[in-house]
């Protein structure tokens, strides 16, 4: 089983669990208008640090997004006597943006400078860290994304302990990109309510220590993380399905076998947008939880990004610790079409397990199931390991292309072979012209990959990659449109793409797939450890196929796809 052993969170409303838990109760919020904000010529509501409080977090030698998370992690860590020099340590951080504050900045000309891999390598130098660091980069899901792999790397005995830590900076790169695709809301955003009129992006860092427990005895009073699920609804790269097939079969994978009734609460991602929101609404009411509370956080901190899935964890392990569910700031009429039970005040309980819910650009969904004590389930949501045999192999780079070893004869070179590669294929996929370079390259290995290939049922079709440097080219593309003399123009068709995460949603709606569908970023290549995070991948219940590998795109004309398709 898997305990937490502490926790933190370093917003703008305190430095520690309990801080930020006092501001809740209190009805605080770190929302603000922000005009002429660095640049940004409109006005917007966000939850920033203010730079007295940023003055004080900031350490010698590292840059903000680093201070945060080493602020986070250090307060988390006093509280436990963790070996961070074991081999048996993990630190896994989740960011959607990590430091590309920095990629515009005289250090950022350093291209392995921003890459979010090199980060998380300097923090976990820190505190000593032995262990090679994994960044899970699944737009805002990353923080709930984290949580699952930690999960399966601690019951699959690979580590002892796992540090998980979600952060994300208020940037004008985040902030211009959410502006292009007018989701910004002018006022404090109401989830859920009838009157939402978009989310408020928020900066904090928040840090769950996970270690591995023996039994039942090691758990009894201590939250337990009893398992989660990953998954894709294949319907669309910046809109989750109205249907909300994925979110449903999250919520039903991690609740098997499990009382509803024993639920307090389900805290939900809650954006305050409108497709987000009445997609939540009808998966909950399609789980069967109609009657459980509903809880939301944003009304306190706006949309944290890769740092939600942490943060409104702990707030809601902590608030559950005092018996409370806490209400959604904001809400005042209902104004979606689920049948749901919004927690509009603060409420007394007596139950100590919830569901926490999520989902995010490129079709993601997660869900994660913690109760206190290990009475709720016995048997953990892992299974054992399975005889994993490969199907198919593809090495493309921007000079050659190889498929099970064999080189196979291709004209063009760099971006133009992707072109090439894209008509001979016979493909009529137009939307592939709209797609950057990185997308590009693993849309079209992928298809290589799996042409002539009979698929299982699109539940159990996964896709997991990993690469080193984010989406770099399409990123400075993006800074390009927000500052220098070109002025301040944001494009949704742009930005989008700095998600690099939206790569593999792409093959994922192309191809059906809708199982898991991630992206990892590691410092560098790292075959032992990617193998360790595909095993586990293949868990009870999990896919039959998945496409895994190495993909990274530098430079438009410099990429690699080295790709294998697997199967159990």
């Amino acid at each position: 089983m898997i305990r937490v052993l502490s926790t933190n969170i370093t917003s703008p409303l305190g430095y520690t669990t309990d801080r930020n838990f006092r501001s809740v109760m209190e009805g605080r919020a770190s929302l603000r208008p922000m005009r002429h904000w660095r640049d940004i010529p409109d006005s917007f509501v966000a939850s920033a640090f203010s730079d007295a409080q940023m003055e004080g977090l900031m350490l010698d030698g590292y840059t903000k997004f680093e201070s945060l998370v080493i602020r986070s992690v250090s307060e988390a860590l006093s509280r436990t006597q963790i070996d961070m020099g074991s081999h048996k340590t993990l630190f896994l951080l989740a960011t959607t943006k990590a430091d590309v504050d920095e990629l515009g900045s005289e250090k950022g000309k350093d291209r392995l400078y921003q890459a979010p891999g090199k980060s998380a390598r300097r923090i976990a130098g820190f505190f000593g860290i032995v262990t090679a660091p994994v960044v899970v980069c699944n737009a805002c899901v990353s923080g709930a994304g984290a949580q699952v792999l930690a999960y399966r790397l601690l019951e699959a005995g690979y580590y002892d302990q796992a540090v998980v830590c979600g952060a994300d900076c208020l940037t004008p790169f985040v902030v211009a990109g959410f502006m292009s695709l007018q989701s910004l809301s002018p006022e404090e955003c109401r989830p859920f309510d009838i009157e939402r009129r978009g989310l408020n992006i928020g900066e904090a860092a928040s840090t769950i220590i996970y270690g591995r427990c023996d039994g039942q005895d090691d758990a009894k009073g201590r939250w337990t993380l009893l398992g989660g699920c990953l998954n894709s609804d294949a319907y669309h790269i910046s809109s989750p399905s109205p249907l909300a097939d994925g979110a449903v079969r999250a919520m039903e994978q991690v609740l098997k076998d499990v009382d509803k009734e024993c639920l307090a609460c389900v805290n939900v991602h809650g954006t305050a947008t409108l497709f987000n929101d009445q997609m939540e609404s009808v998966a909950i009411e399609k789980t069967g939880l109609a009657d459980i509370p509903v809880s939301a956080l944003k009304g306190y901190y706006g949309h944290t990004l890769g740092a939600a899935g942490v943060l409104e964890t702990v707030l809601s392990l902590r608030a559950l610790d005092e018996g409370i569910v806490l209400p959604v700031r904001g809400f005042e009429e209902i104004g979606v079409s689920g049948r749901i039970t919004i927690s509009n005040q603060r409420q007394k309980t007596g139950k100590h397990s919830f569901l926490k819910l999520i989902s995010g650009f490129g079709g993601c969904n997660g869900a994660l199931l913690f109760a206190k004590g290990a009475e709720y389930r016995q048997e953990s949501l892992f299974g054992p390991e399975k005889d994993i045999r490969l199907l198919k192999s593809l090495h493309l780079t921007d000079s050659f292309l190889k498929m099970d070893g064999e080189e196979k004869a291709v004209d063009a070179q760099g971006k133009a072979m992707l072109k090439e590669l894209y008509k001979r294929s016979g493909l009529d996929y137009p939307k592939f012209y709209k797609m950057d370079v990185f997308s590009r390259m693993v849309f079209i290995a992928s298809e290589l990959l799996l042409k002539g290939i009979v698929l299982p049922a699109a539940e159990k079709r996964a896709i997991v990659l990993f690469n080193q440097f984010s989406s770099v080219v399409q990123d400075r593309k993006h800074i390009g449109t927000i500052s220098g003399n070109g002025g301040f123009f944001p494009s949704p068709s742009v930005y989008i793409y700095t998600l690099p995460n939206i790569a593999v949603g792409e093959v994922a709606i192309k191809q059906g797939f809708k199982g898991e569908t991630s992206l990892y970023i590691l410092d560098e290549r790292d075959d032992a450890l990617m193998e360790q995070i595909v095993r586990t991948a293949f868990y009870e219940s999990g896919p039959s196929v998945m496409i895994t590998g190495w993909v990274d795109c530098v430079e438009e004309d410099v990429f690699e796809a080295d790709l294998k398709l697997l199967t159990v």
